[in-house]
This record gives structure tokens, sequence and C-alpha cells, in this order.
């Protein structure tokens, strides 16, 4: 069970990347800023997340830190999601964020 939490974890992330992605694409009007905006938001913040959020990142985070580091990198994506009107993904998401860092608590992951 473990296991398969960190695997949840990594799809979190992916879901995440992929939900900034959307929203930049949604929120710009021309063809160029689209795609500038539905690559470079998840790049970025792929980058500000390996360097700052993942298990190896070179910039150790306090625990408080870290835990509102992850409250916005995993949380705006929820907020993105509503305010593009997908009210019940947004939920879902932010469900099975929560249960999943509830475990990462519990299992010390």
């Amino acid at each position: 069970m473990q296991s398969m939490n960190i695997g949840l974890r990594f799809l979190l992330e992916l879901c995440g990347l992929f939900i900034y992605g959307y929203w930049g694409y949604q929120a710009a009007s021309t063809p160029i800023t689209k795609i500038t905006l539905a690559i470079g938001i998840p790049a970025l913040v792929a980058i500000i997340w390996g360097v700052l959020g993942s298990p190896k990142a070179p910039i150790q985070l306090t625990p408080g830190f870290r835990l509102l580091f992850e409250i916005i990198i995993f949380g705006l994506p929820i907020v993105l999601l509503m305010f593009l009107g997908k009210i019940k993904i947004a939920v879902l998401y932010g469900l099975i964020t929560v249960i999943n860092k509830i475990l990462m608590f519990i299992w010390n992951q």
C-alpha cells in the first residue's frame, strides 16, 4: 500500500502539471501565447518543485515551509480548475491529494 501511495503522489504531480498547462492554454488568447503558457507554466512549476519540493531536492525546506510549499503547489491546480468551471474535477483532485498527503504523513513517506 505504501508504494502505491508513492506512485499516486507521482501521478498527482503529473496531473498537477497537466492542470497548470491546461489553465495556461485556456487563459491565453493567441495561438502562440496558448502554446507558450501551456508549456512554460508546467516547466517552471516542475523546475521549482525539483529544486524545493522533490524528495532529493538540493534545497531542503523546514517541515513547516515544506508543508506550505506543498499546499501551494498542489492546491493551486484546484483553484485553477475552479476558475475554469471544472468544479467536480477540482474537488476530486483535491480529495485525492489530501488523502494522499495524510497517508504520506502517517507512513512517514
